[in-house]
């Protein structure tokens, strides 16, 4: 039986890497994206090489009724199959000090971060418990951790799902479902290309940079059955940055 795995925010950078890496554990990966149709393409291609299907599934997570519309159709296509992997990675970030902040740049951060959360885990989790079995692993931050300067939309936002994923790790244990966040700090991709990285790594015990495929690693063990006993955990990946 085709096991299937959702990634959210799956067309580049730690998304794209988690897909592929999901892609050679054997599942049939839903990448999903928004604008970056090329980029989710390449993902695609990405997820065959390593020896897996997958399908490109489009929807802004912010958006409950394209999620809902999208989560339907996949099901109808799909009537004796469910989603057994979700992996709720889709973020944006709009950096400013709030004393300057614009409403859409709080709004916009915390609907994609927080709300897509909502949107698209509240859909997968029924069957996944009616199956008794589940992952469910939701990418966040160190800046959700301790708090960024610049960062207070963003924060906020990471610091929501934090919670969320401690609470319902505890409702959905005894049927099988884990639900675990995965916290990263700098990792060479998109999200942080506009940062400097030359200054911001004298921060880092381990003097660099992280990789998407170090997170993706992460991410891999913890859809793992060995990892079934491991829920409602925030698991730093940050080169060792107290937090």
């Amino acid at each position: 039986m085709t096991k299937y795995a959702l990634v959210t925010g799956g067309s580049r950078g730690i998304g794209r890497a988690i897909c592929i890496r999901l892609a050679s554990m054997g599942y049939s990966v839903l990448i999903n994206y928004n604008n970056s149709l090329q980029e989710a393409e390449q993902t695609l291609e990405a997820v065959r090489n390593a020896g897996a299907d997958g399908e490109l599934i489009r929807f802004d997570v912010a958006d409950r009724e394209q999620v809902e519309a999208a989560f339907n159709q996949w099901t109808t296509n799909h009537p004796d199959h469910y989603i057994e992997v979700l992996v709720n990675n889709a973020g944006i970030r709009k950096d400013n000090l709030m004393l300057w902040m614009e409403p859409d740049e709080w709004d916009s951060v915390i609907n994609v971060s927080l709300n897509g959360f909502y949107n698209i885990t509240r859909l997968l989790v029924k069957n996944m418990l009616v199956k008794r079995f589940g992952r469910i692993v939701n990418i966040v931050s160190l800046s959700g951790i301790k708090g960024m300067p610049g960062q207070t939309n963003y924060s906020a936002s990471k610091a929501g799902v934090i919670a969320g994923t401690k609470a319902l790790a505890q409702e959905v244990a005894k049927k099988g479902v884990t639900v675990n966040a995965v916290a990263p700090g700098f990792i060479k991709s998109d999200m942080t290309q506009d940062l400097d990285e030359n200054e911001l790594k004298k921060m880092i015990p381990s003097g660099r940079f992280g990789t998407p495929e170090e997170v993706a690693s992460l991410v891999g063990f913890l859809v793992s059955k060995e990892a079934g006993y491991i829920t409602g955990e925030v698991i730093s990946i940050n080169g060792g940055i107290y937090t």
